[in-house]
């Protein structure tokens, strides 16, 4: 187990990590999920021991391990800039943790082909990385990680440069390569699809701070408040300030909307909407309103299309099933489904989530 207790890093009289708490168990997978500049390195480097915290420590089961050096703790790491040694051979660079270890001969064999055949890297073993393409580099890199079957995995944003099928694959797979060893997994991204995919449990950041921390699901569901709403949402979520007045939430320009009948106790004032794309639509519905926005571009992908709006100074996008090639410049009405809706209070709190299956 990992644990992290009120840690915070403080480097030129700039915060970029704030009174962060984890624990983190055994065998778990856990996804860093945030923007650039986040704090999810920052995190990284303190786990591994690459960077003492300012404030706060670092259990690793029970064991005061804060400000030891990364090479007297069991851990492996893969950074989205790949490291290989560039004057060993494919397969030398995955026994390199093996041999270090003082593996035998039958065991670094051994699980250089393992490794080897889960990441397709048996042709190229006897390569330089230089003679590598990039996917095959961090392929390279990742194989040595799981050889080293470390109690720590610390993966930044490893897929970010490969190919979009090999990363797919690799998407798929790395739970289930790593599951098997009982180590802690640890996995940064920018990307909430890429949290979704991967499952776990996943800590959203924003600004040095770990907002909400649980099962993936649950935290994309159920975020906290609005800040966590819009770190895991890609497209962004779409917003829609209005006032609750007694029993609807009103703008002028907009339509009426019903409050929900277990929001009734919220209290009046300003508060803000929060919708997915999906749940826009060109055609009216039951439960819909229709709001009016311009259309900026559209996207199609061939099953999909994305509206990108502008509505009054807020930015939108509806996903939308099918072609739908809409002229850039036009207003046009489109309906939100209003039984999926989450609010916010004017502190930016959640006091509604969207229900399961929204």
């Amino acid at each position: 187990m990992l644990e992290l207790d009120n840690v915070s890093k403080i480097a030129n009289g700039e915060t970029h990590l704030s009174d962060i708490s984890l624990r983190l168990e055994s065998g778990s997978l856990n996804v860093l999920l945030g923007p650039t500049l986040s704090g999810k390195t920052s995190l990284m480097r303190i786990m591994a021991g690459l960077d003492r915290p300012t404030r706060g420590r670092v259990l690793s089961d029970g064991k005061d391990v804060t400000g030891l050096a990364v090479q007297k703790r069991n851990v492996a790491m893969v950074y989205q800039q790949f490291i290989n040694y560039p004057a060993m051979t494919v397969y030398e660079n995955i026994a390199s943790p093996l041999r270090i270890a003082g593996a035998d001969k039958a065991t670094i064999e051994r699980e250089v082909a393992r490794a080897a055949e889960l990441l397709r890297l048996g042709p190229y073993l006897q390569r330089t990385p230089l003679n590598l393409s990039g996917g095959q580099q961090q392929r390279t890199a990742l194989a040595r990680a799981i050889v080293k079957k470390a109690g720590l995995v610390l993966l930044d944003e490893p897929l970010a440069n490969l190919d979009y099928k090999l990363r797919e694959e690799l998407r798929a797979e790395l739970p289930k390569i790593f599951s098997e060893s009982g180590a802690i997994f640890v996995y940064a991204t920018t990307e909430p699809s890429e949290a979704l995919l991967l499952g776990g449990a996943t800590a959203t950041l924003s600004e040095g701070r770990v907002t909400q921390f649980g099962p993936t699901v649950e935290v994309f569901r159920n975020p906290v408040d609005l800040m966590t709403a819009q770190t895991f949402s890609d497209p962004p979520m779409n917003l829609l300030p209005m006032e609750k007045r007694q029993g609807m939430f009103v703008k002028q320009g907009v339509r009426d909307i019903p409050v929900p009948a277990e929001l009734s106790h919220l209290a009046d004032g300003p508060c803000t909407l929060g919708f997915r794309p999906h749940n826009l639509s060109l055609v009216a519905g039951a439960g819909t309103t229709p709001l009016s926005a311009e259309v900026m571009v559209t996207e199609i992908t061939g099953s999909e299309s994305y509206v990108h709006l502008i509505h009054e100074d807020q930015r939108w996008v509806m996903l939308t099933k099918g072609i739908h090639d809409v002229d850039a410049g036009k207003m046009m009405d489109v309906h939100l489904d209003t039984a999926h809706l989450m609010v916010f209070d004017r502190n930016g709190q959640t006091v509604r989530t969207q229900p399961a299956g929204a």
